[in-house]
């Protein structure tokens, strides 16, 4: 699964007839600060997003579990639209970790061995 945004539309006239009624977007990997990277897919919509949106999308066996596309020849699905993200810094998070597990470790030291 990956973050990506949706920049483009796929028509195709003739395609596998199993294809038919899917809605194909050209998206666009993300990482987690929302830039864009090199890598892209054409991914079958089936959370009516739109161009500009943030999406996750699924890829290979996992893309099929849906009911709307299973037994079709899709690789890449768009499974929802992102609203927010939080990411956490990781010196922050590795911060807020030595602070919490500082005053343990001083605890268990200054216990007396049994």
């Amino acid at each position: 699964m990956f973050l990506g945004r949706v920049i483009g539309t796929v028509w195709a006239t003739r395609k596998d007839p199993r294809l038919e009624g899917l809605k194909l977007l050209v998206v666009r990997e993300l990482d987690t600060e929302l830039k864009p990277q090199q890598r892209f897919v054409i991914a079958v919509d089936v959370v009516q997003a739109g161009v500009g949106d943030v999406v996750l999308v699924s890829q290979g066996s996992a893309a099929r579990q849906s009911p709307l596309v299973e037994g079709r020849p899709i690789d890449a699905l768009i499974m929802a639209v992102v609203d927010d993200l939080q990411v956490c810094d990781p010196q922050e998070l590795e911060a807020s970790y030595a602070a919490r597990r500082d005053p343990l470790v001083a605890q268990l030291e200054a216990q007396p061995e049994s």
